[in-house]
């Protein structure tokens, strides 16, 4: 298998399950499949993360056949290590994002409902990440990246950090505040945002 079939297989896997077989789930538990789609007027900074988010998802796609295709090369040739290691790293986020998916229970879902109020989940990979599914999500998107490192993996990769940044601080954290109050502040106070011991507290969304 050539290393962009390889690529595209993985993120097949990674879609098929971290998207289509936790929805089914959901639904079957909940009559919901989780999905609450993009938030804030057309403009807004949450709905261009909403927006941003899809587009990662679009040139996730798109980066291992524009390779097949022949449009465009990888910026530089990866040796069969770095490949390995980007397999690894989609491998790790794919099974990290459905742990962390898992662990949500029935308060998994996909954006946000200000009607809606979810259990405020602090257990297993919660309790040492505050966002556990995107800090698994980058890592599985990186990885991608460094078995086809193109042009669109890149794009695809920067897109997603952005796109994260603008659901959780002005999205997900102000939602969390408003619905568990002092808990989630005091949650915060505890856990880093993406990676451990960073992003401390609950801060404005501009730090």
């Amino acid at each position: 298998m050539t290393r962009p079939w390889f690529a595209l297989a993985l993120y097949a896997v990674y879609m098929a399950l971290a998207f289509g077989w936790r929805s089914l789930r959901q639904r079957r538990a909940t009559g919901s499949t989780g999905f609450r789609g993009i938030s804030g007027p057309p403009g807004s900074l949450p709905w261009v993360g909403g927006v941003l988010f899809v587009l990662a998802i679009l040139l996730g796609v798109a980066a291992p056949l524009v390779e097949l295709a022949g449009w465009i090369g990888p910026l530089v040739e990866p040796g069969a290590l770095v490949v390995g290691l980007g397999a690894a790293m989609t491998i790790a986020g794919t099974l990290g994002t459905l742990w962390s998916q898992g662990a949500m229970g029935e308060s998994w879902r996909i954006g946000v409902s200000e009607a809606e109020r979810t259990s405020l989940v602090t257990r297993g990979p919660f309790a040492v990440v505050r966002n556990p599914i995107f800090s698994f999500m980058m890592l599985a998107a990186l990885g991608m990246a460094l078995i086809v490192p193109n042009a669109a993996a890149l794009a695809s990769f920067g897109a997603l950090v952005f796109a994260i940044e603008l659901q959780v601080r002005w999205v997900e954290e102000p939602y969390l505040l408003g619905a568990h109050g002092e808990a989630y502040a005091a949650y915060c106070a505890k856990v880093g945002r993406f990676v451990p011991g960073l992003g401390v507290g609950v801060r404005s969304p501009l730090q």
